[in-house]
């Protein structure tokens, strides 16, 4: 689908990686309508973002929620009533640390948030998008969604689980007018990484993309309809290989393991 045709409801659209693919869409000419929690900054980005009378005629915004089933039914009816032809599932909560130093309640949340949120999502527009003449599903998951490093054993979790819904689904849309695609970016340079992720970044040599460099990603990955791509290297090489011989890569993450923050520090 060319970015000119899409009509994107964008979740997470405030976040570091959810304001740079709304610009860089825009930029293409989609049209997008940006969700997030707080009415305020969606109102704040649609006029950084409404550059000219032209963009202004594209960009929207609906509040919601979506750990909340009634604020996720209200965003559901906002983007058929906008004519939404493409999804793309961004909102999402970090979290790194040691299992044992988790708080149990973290683990819920997480799980609810970068998992559960995106299928329900998905599954209330689904009938909507199948009636369309084209659609697309888009998980902006992480290469931690096929490679499990020291310190991210939940947010893996949810992100491995998002990317086998997302193989899964697209297998079973084959041959409708939707398009499950899976992007997994490297660790981006946002707020969404504290400074325990950034000193553990530098201790291992884990480089740290610009969240424009997942946007363009994105908006590729829109436009060419590939089923997956991940983003960086050795990253990208790695989730491959691991994909392949899980165990392969084990003791290459010896430092991950010795670089993790051995005081309690839990995630909000």
């Amino acid at each position: 689908m060319k970015a000119a045709d899409a009509r994107v409801l964008l979740t997470g659209a405030t976040g570091g990686i959810g304001h740079a693919v709304a610009a860089e869409l825009l930029d293409r000419g989609a049209a997008v309508l940006l969700s997030g929690r707080s009415p305020g900054r969606l109102a704040a980005l649609a006029r950084e973002l409404g550059r000219t009378p032209a963009q202004r005629a594209l960009v929207h915004w609906h509040p919601a929620d979506l750990d909340d089933p009634a604020a996720l039914a209200g965003l559901r009816d906002a983007a058929v009533a906008w004519q939404a032809n493409v999804l793309v599932n961004n909102a999402g909560v970090a979290s790194f640390g040691r299992l044992e130093q988790l708080d149990p309640a973290h683990l819920e949340r997480v799980l609810c948030t970068n998992l559960l949120a995106p299928m329900r999502l998905t599954q209330a527009l689904l009938p909507w998008l199948r009636s369309r003449p084209q659609a697309q599903v888009i998980q902006i998951g992480s290469v931690l969604g096929r490679l499990g490093l020291p310190g991210y054993s939940v947010y893996s979790a949810s992100k491995f689980g998002l990317r086998g819904f997302s193989e899964a689904l697209r297998r079973e849309l084959r041959g409708s007018p939707v398009r499950v695609q899976y992007l997994g970016p490297r660790s981006t340079r946002t707020a969404f990484n504290d400074r325990r992720v950034e000193a553990y970044n530098s201790a291992t040599g884990t480089a740290m993309d610009d969240p424009r460099r997942v946007a363009v990603a994105l908006a590729d990955l829109l436009e060419s309809g590939a089923a997956e791509r991940f983003l960086g290297f050795p990253e990208s090489v790695a989730a491959r290989l691991g994909g392949l011989v899980p165990t392969l890569l084990d003791g290459a993450f010896d430092k991950h393991r010795a670089s993790l923050p051995t005081t309690l520090e839990n995630p909000s």
